[in-house]
């Protein structure tokens, strides 16, 4: 007899200078050194065109509503050549942000029309959800400092602090709406206590896919 995990999808997510790309490569690698083969990725991205996606949704400034779309559509994409072939071969998936950012920046940010959101959310993935989401969460005037100066910010980045501001509070609303999937994380933590607290997590999720043959 041999143990196995099912497949899981795993999201991380938070805003601007949260921390949470610090932590996608320990989840990974503590995921494989527990027999789990992944695939790690990102959005917007995670495909040839949804990397040429990317660069217009960062970089060029259109209408909220061609934002949402065209985020929507780089996640179609990444849905049908990434995520469910994944975890269809019975893989599993990480990815920096899926849906929850689009309601959180360009809902709560950009103050789109959440019934729409909904709309496409029901549309672009109806039966497809994270298993598990981490979330996570700091001031934002913490973050605000985490982030690179040496480096030229994309257009979100370069948002103001009440942009932020709505951007965390949707996030956290859809936490309250979704408790059974996000774990909320207190990034001011130390790098250290994250990875023991996500540790913890990761074993509880492990533990639930086993399965044994």
């Amino acid at each position: 007899m041999t143990q196995q995990h099912q497949a899981r999808f795993i999201t991380f997510e938070g805003i601007d200078g949260a921390g949470k790309s610090t932590h996608i490569g320990f989840v990974a690698d503590y995921l494989r050194q527990r027999g789990v083969t992944l695939v790690s990725s990102r959005e917007p991205g995670g495909t040839r065109l949804g990397e040429k996606l990317r660069e217009l949704l960062l970089h060029e400034k259109m209408h909220l509503e061609t934002e949402a779309l065209l985020m929507f559509a780089s996640r179609r994409e990444h849905i049908a050549q990434v995520i469910a072939p994944a975890l269809e071969r019975g893989e599993w998936v990480i990815s920096d942000r899926f849906t929850d950012a689009s309601f959180a920046y360009q809902g709560g940010g950009r103050g789109m029309d959440l019934r729409k959101m909904e709309q496409l959310e029901a549309w672009v993935h109806p039966h497809l959800q994270p298993d598990l989401t981490f979330l996570f969460d700091v001031p934002l005037e913490v973050a605000r400092a985490r982030l690179d100066a040496t480096r030229a910010l994309d257009k979100f980045e370069q948002e103001q602090a009440d942009f932020f501001a709505a951007t965390r509070n949707e996030y956290l609303r859809r936490a309250a709406q979704f408790p059974q999937r996000f774990r909320i994380i207190d990034s001011t933590q130390s790098i250290a206590d994250i990875q023991v607290q996500l540790a913890k997590l990761l074993d509880v999720l492990l533990a639930q896919s086993t399965v044994t043959r």
